[in-house]
């Protein structure tokens, strides 16, 4: 949500660099609570919000995150072969 809305409105706001940050301003003001230390350190602190919100989260997690993670792969790929 937060990333369409920054694409929609970036060409009038007067910065030069804006961050989406999630749902990291709620857990500080204390509105939504963390995931518990186990998801955390396993490293699916997502998975018990995405269960909760399956509506709200479903496009994130199932379809943008593949994606950035292809991206990922296909640039560690191009890095390795740079080293050869």
């Amino acid at each position: 949500m937060q990333e369409k809305w920054i694409y929609e409105n970036q060409s009038k706001l007067p910065v030069p660099f804006i961050v989406a940050i999630g749902t990291v301003f709620d857990f500080y003001a204390g509105t939504k609570k963390r995931s518990s230390d186990f998801w955390i350190k396993i490293g699916l602190e997502w998975l018990p919000r995405f269960l909760k919100e399956p509506r709200r989260l479903w496009e994130r997690n199932l379809k943008s995150t593949p994606i950035f993670l292809w991206w990922i792969i296909k640039e560690k790929i191009k890095q390795m072969m740079r080293k050869e």
